[in-house]
């Protein structure tokens, strides 16, 4: 059975306090099922907008690309269970042993699901480059979710660009999410690597996450509402 709009539909909230977070959560309340929580909204509010998020029945998409060493990353994880998460980042650039020792924590019962951060969709091969890395994104990116992948990590995020042969390459069941995503029309901010939601369902993805284009829309609900639509038709062209 395939997952309804609603639960491939993310919504980033990029606040920088629970206040601006939830006036948009309200606005959206019936419309959208999934919330990102990322660095900057969690360091303000901490598990407590999670908690809220939780309480009031939406699932939480917690964003903080963990990256340190193994043993702190799995308390992370262990943390972040206790919130009520249903989706935690870490970046899979950490390496083989932090991911396999967040894995672990994350097969407790109630945790997660774990997502490798590959590439970010702000950088290029330019950026790339200037990191020391002389792969193209595609390539890194299909390195990184390999090794998160051997490492018992089955969901990654990555750009639209890489989501068609990253799906060709693990199957099924990983679980794609894409963010950078932006409808026809919209201002790309400083995302490089982007496609439309139709773009990117039709490539293979699972889940989308959509900032700006929802959050920054003169009618917020109505701008989710046009996504879940493009959604729902990719989906059933597929």
């Amino acid at each position: 059975m395939r997952p309804s709009p609603k639960d491939r539909l993310v919504v980033a909230l990029d606040f920088p306090t629970a206040k601006a977070a939830l006036d948009l959560v309200d606005q959206l309340s019936g419309t959208c099922q999934w919330f990102k929580v990322g660095m900057e909204l969690y360091y303000a509010t901490g598990n407590a907008l999670v908690e809220t998020l939780r309480n009031r029945g939406f699932n939480v998409f917690l964003d903080l690309k963990l990256h340190d060493i193994p043993n702190t990353v799995a308390g992370a994880v262990r943390s972040a269970t206790q919130a009520g998460a249903s989706l935690l980042t870490l970046h899979a650039s950490g390496g083989p042993a932090m991911m396999a020792a967040a894995a672990e924590s994350a097969a407790a019962p109630g945790s997660p699901r774990l997502l490798a951060v590959t590439v970010l969709t702000s950088m290029d091969a330019a950026q790339l480059t200037a990191t020391g890395v002389g792969s193209t994104p595609a390539e890194q990116v299909l390195r990184l979710a390999k090794l998160a992948q051997n490492s018992g990590i089955n969901g990654m995020v990555c750009s639209a660009e890489e989501v068609g042969a990253l799906r060709a390459e693990l199957g099924d069941e990983a679980l794609l999410v894409i963010p950078g995503i932006r409808p026809a029309g919209s201002d790309i901010g400083d995302q490089k690597r982007i496609a439309t939601p139709a773009a990117a369902i039709e490539r293979g993805a699972s889940m989308l996450v959509v900032g700006r284009p929802i959050t920054q829309a003169a009618n917020s609900a109505e701008a989710a509402e046009a996504i879940l639509k493009e959604i729902e038709a990719s989906t059933k062209s597929i």
